[in-house]
């Protein structure tokens, strides 16, 4: 059904991701890292699975948890890191920070810290898409905390009046930054959110890579067919803190998650099944998982080099890239 290469490069991904989340800790607690980081350690099946259904030309809007989806979506890594470390050779010119992360010539047109605040930005690109008739596919990644803002649904309304080739991709974690889903909403339904809008919705496995793809890849036929958009849930856990590390850092308790809760997802760690699937098929070998870990590391290291040894940006050039100079 899927080819040894494709399954090979979902693997690297969600590795890519989850090593480069984890490399950013010691930084950020040895305070190197100035920048609020958001990790996406834990959510990296969804990254990767729904962007392995687009084409480059295809755009992706984030949101305040959007290294995973900037690596999957083929960001500069260099360009990345660089931009966590708020230097001059970040994909944002150092200006944006983690948060503010952006790759446009692979599609991926902005990340922004604001709850909800790329979604009706999504809508726009989609319908951009429309009018031109270029079959380019949107897809906007928000958290369950978003489904709580009026833009969510204005879009959804917008989308669904226009027919819109955007698919609505949820990332549902459970937690609004340190609120219980079920403390927001009075059911767990927010693949159903679009029914009064006739947008089909779907609750998938985030944690499943290759759920993550079949689920997107309908959902992209669909949108390209000129029947979107979509609403796609996908349940996850972040194995982080809502911001760092973890949320308990010089004796503030702030993480209000059961412990036998966090344990119990960690059993459901998406890269260590798929990486159990991967060995029980005999896609892969140990020492091939040893020498591809290997490889990834070597990358990431090299590219926390190059952000060390990047400049600041300079401060007569605050207000640079600010506006569109003639």
């Amino acid at each position: 059904m899927y080819s040894k290469n494709f399954l090979i490069s979902l693997y690297k991904t969600m590795l890519k991701i989850r090593l480069c989340e984890e490399s950013l800790v010691e930084p950020i607690l040895k305070g190197k890292i100035k920048t609020p980081c958001h990790l996406y350690t834990g959510e990296e099946a969804i990254a990767t699975g729904v962007c392995a259904a687009l084409d480059k030309n295809d755009y992706i809007f984030g949101n305040h948890r959007s290294h995973g989806h900037y690596i999957a979506k083929g960001g500069n890594l260099k360009q990345l890191i660089a931009e966590i470390y708020c230097k001059e050779t970040g994909c944002s010119r150092g200006r944006g920070g983690s948060m503010h992360v952006v790759a446009p010539e692979v599609g991926f047109l902005g990340a922004a810290p604001i709850v909800a605040g790329t979604i009706s930005l999504a809508v726009g690109a989609a319908l951009a898409s429309k009018i031109r008739g270029d079959k380019r596919v949107s897809v906007s990644f928000f958290g369950d905390g978003a489904t709580g803002e009026g833009v969510f649904y204005e879009s959804l309304n917008f989308a669904a009046l226009k027919k819109l080739p955007i698919i609505f991709a949820c990332e549902n974690n459970f937690y609004s930054t340190h609120m219980p889903l079920r403390e927001c909403r009075f059911k767990d339904n927010i693949y159903e959110s679009g029914i009064p809008f006739g947008v089909p919705g779907y609750k998938i496995d985030g944690n499943n890579v290759l759920e993550v793809y079949e689920a997107t890849k309908k959902a992209v036929e669909m949108c390209r067919r000129g029947e979107g958009p979509v609403l796609l849930e996908f349940v996850t856990y972040r194995l982080r803190g809502h911001v760092g590390p973890d949320d308990n850092i010089q004796g503030l308790h702030t993480d209000i998650r059961p412990k036998e809760e966090v344990e119990e997802w960690r059993k459901k760690d998406p890269l260590e099944i798929f990486k159990a699937f991967l060995l029980k098929k005999q896609v892969l070998t140990k020492d091939e998982i040893d020498k591809i870990k290997f490889e990834i590391e070597s990358e990431i290291k090299e590219a926390h080099l190059f952000a060390q040894k990047s400049p600041y940006p300079n401060e007569k050039e605050l207000c640079k890239y600010v506006f569109k100079e003639n």
